[in-house]
This record gives structure tokens, sequence and C-alpha cells, in this order.
């Protein structure tokens, strides 16, 4: 059965994400545009590829999601043009393992067919492939009412909705892998029950904000096993710090609550890293807002100055210098980082753990580093209290 307890406990089975193809890209007609995210999107599938040989000789499990295969100009909900990068690069944003207890979640524009879709995994109707709006209406009523409920506007126009888990059903074979060895199988609309936002301590939970918080306290049967703490942090706690083994934490905040939360614990800060680093690339990023994925954009100067800026002169200086704690552990020897940094390799070297260095080099573009691609759903171990005098 799968469980998770500690992050840092041996690492059993992990989903590791997925993105678009060079092909997804055809649709753009400036060849040296569309040549750009071409080369990003192989490069992304080559820095996956390097991370799965790497966990898998560690002798994990990896579980991909899928890509839809009818993907193109034409893909997206109605009266929205734009390209999104997919929820399948980063299913840690999407679910989490407490226990073996597990939830997948999502925004409420597509949350409800995920719960539809979990109420068909036990249903034989359910069809293996879901590629049309005649495919949806061959579901069992009941579930055609759950979808028409949350996705009535993508129905009624006949368009393909937006939301992946009906096209192909990205998590499917996943989904019921998980059904198959956890204690329960929960859906949430909210994306406050991912592990990006929680950090898994034994009979500790960390939440990085206070929705999260809230969230977990609706769910005694699961979580009042543990002791709660709200952090503060209000934002993905796994972009602003790790606890890579008991007694050491790598941060680029002094989050004042550390003291309480983790007392005694070694605190390694890292104020002039990451994020102060690339402000004014993430600024450039928000003011665009995303105008380079919508058509007819294709051969704007500005697009494409933005497009070069992430993915040609600023790449190379992410590698090289901005160290990101968004880390995975895979057990309490060995953690697998994007590039090396001397404070922290020192600080793991005195704790006996190994860094091994694999860069997902778009991270940054993607917003999301090796921790946010991955999601952790076995890990070896059972509950540990690591501060007894809680009680």
């Amino acid at each position: 059965m799968y469980s998770v307890y500690q992050h840092w406990d041996p690492l059993k089975t992990c989903v590791v994400g997925k993105s678009y193809p060079p092909e997804f890209y055809s649709w753009i007609k400036n060849p040296k545009t569309r040549s750009i995210f071409e080369r990003i999107a192989e490069e992304t599938e080559e820095d996956y590829q390097s991370l799965i040989k790497l966990l898998e000789r560690f002798g994990v499990e990896v579980l991909r999601p899928d890509i839809p295969n009818n993907i193109g100009p034409t893909y997206g909900a109605p009266n929205n043009k734009s390209y999104p990068p997919p929820f399948t690069m980063s299913p840690r944003d999407y679910m989490g393992m407490y226990g073996s207890d597990f939830y997948f979640g999502g925004t409420d524009g597509s949350t409800g067919t995920i719960e539809g879709y979990y109420n068909a995994i036990k249903d034989p109707s359910w069809p293996q492939e879901v590629k049309t709006v005649g495919d949806i209406k061959n579901l069992p009523l009941r579930i055609q009412d759950e979808i028409n409920t949350n996705h009535r506007d993508y129905i009624n126009t006949n368009t393909m909705a937006c939301d992946e888990t009906i096209i192909g059903g990205n998590f499917n074979k996943i989904l019921n892998k998980i059904a198959k060895n956890t204690s329960s199988l929960n859906f949430t609309k909210h994306e406050t029950l991912s592990t990006a936002t929680t950090v898994r301590i034994g009979k500790d939970i960390y939440c990085s904000d206070m929705d999260t918080k809230q969230e977990c306290d609706k769910k005694p049967e699961i979580f009042e096993k543990y002791r709660m703490h709200y952090l503060g942090i209000d934002d993905h706690s796994d972009g602003i710090f790790c606890p890579v083994v008991p007694g050491l934490i790598i941060s680029l905040k002094d989050i004042p609550s550390y003291k309480d939360t983790f007392p005694d614990w070694e605190l390694v800060y890292l104020p002039d890293q990451s994020w102060n680093k690339i402000r004014p690339f993430l600024d450039l990023k928000k003011k665009n807002k995303g105008r380079w994925w919508i058509p007819g954009e294709e051969y704007n100067d500005d697009v494409i100055e933005v497009v070069d800026t992430w993915l040609s002169k600023w790449v190379g200086y992410v590698e090289e210098t901005v160290f990101d704690v968004n880390m995975l552990v895979i057990n309490e020897k060995n953690v697998i980082v994007n590039n090396y940094n001397k404070q922290v390799f020192d600080a793991l070297e005195r704790y006996g753990v190994t860094p091994h260095i694999c860069n997902f080099r778009h991270r940054y573009f993607w917003d999301g580093g090796l921790h946010c691609i991955t999601a952790d759903l076995d890990r070896e171990g059972e509950m540990k209290d690591y501060f007894p005098e809680r009680e």
C-alpha cells in the first residue's frame, strides 16, 4: 500500500511530469519563434529523462501522465485562445499523499470533471478514451450531469473542454493504480492540499498558507492524527524552503516561525538566491501576461524579444548561478538538486547527504522546479514523531 509520512524516507514510487511535445508548436508561423519553442520542448523532455534515469538508479518506480494527442491551434476552452502550460508538467501542484490517504485537486474549472472521473474509476461503462463531445455523451448519465454542471459552456458549444482530464484522461493510469494502493482516494476543488503547499514531517504537517490549513481542518477524519502548523508564507512552500533531513533546512527566506516550528534545527539561509536574482525577468513575464502564447502574435517583435529573453539570454544564467531550494529528497543520504552552491553543498556534507545535480534548465520559464515536476506516491517507513514534547 502506498504511503508517505516523511519526505526523506526512501522513495519507492514517484510521478514525473510531461510537457507539450515539439510538434505542439506547429501552429506558430514564424520559424524563428517556432524553433525556440520546439527547442524548449526538446530540452524539457531531455531533462525529464535525465531525472527519470537518476531516480531509476535508486530503484524508484516512475509513473508519467499522458499528453493529449489532439492538441493544436483549436485546443483550449471556447473564447480562450491562450496556451497555458499543461498541468501534467507539475503533478505535485495537483496531488498529495498524506500517510496512505491520497488527494487530487485543481482549480474549480477542472475539478468537476476530475470528480466525475473518480466516480467512474469503478464504473465498467467508462470508456478507455474520451476525445470528443460524442464520447462524453456516451458516459453514464450521472457522470454527464456532473460534467455538464461544471462544463456546460464547453459541452453546449460542442467544443472540447480545456480540461485535460477529459481529453485522453492524462492521469487515468496513475489514478487507477493509486486507487488500488491507498486507504482513500479523495478529490477537492482546491489546489491547497497538494504537497507543494505542505511539508510532511511525521506527525507534524506544515502548511504554507492559511487556506491550506483550513482545508485540512475540514477533513478531521484524515488530519486529526497530525499536528497542523501555519507558516505564514502565503506561497508554495517548496519554492521557499526545504527541510532536507532531520535537523537541516535550506531556505530562501528567514521565516520568523522557523524557531518555533523547527526548534534547534540548522537553517542555511540563501538571501541572495533565486527569486531575488530573477525578479526583473519575473516582472517582465508578469507585464507581458503571456502574450507570446496567443495565435496572431507570432510576428510581434516585442513577443519575440520576450521569448528570446526567457529562452536564450536567461537560461544560461539560471543554470550557472541560481540555486533553487525546489529539491527532491530520495532518502536521508541522497537529494536531487538543480546545480552547485558551495554553502548548500558544505551543509549537506555535514549531514552525510550526497547531492545529485540534475538540471531542469527551463524551470523558471515553466515556473516549476524538480520538486514541482514530481510527486512522491510511496516511501518506506511509518509515521515518526520528531517533536514528542509537543504532545
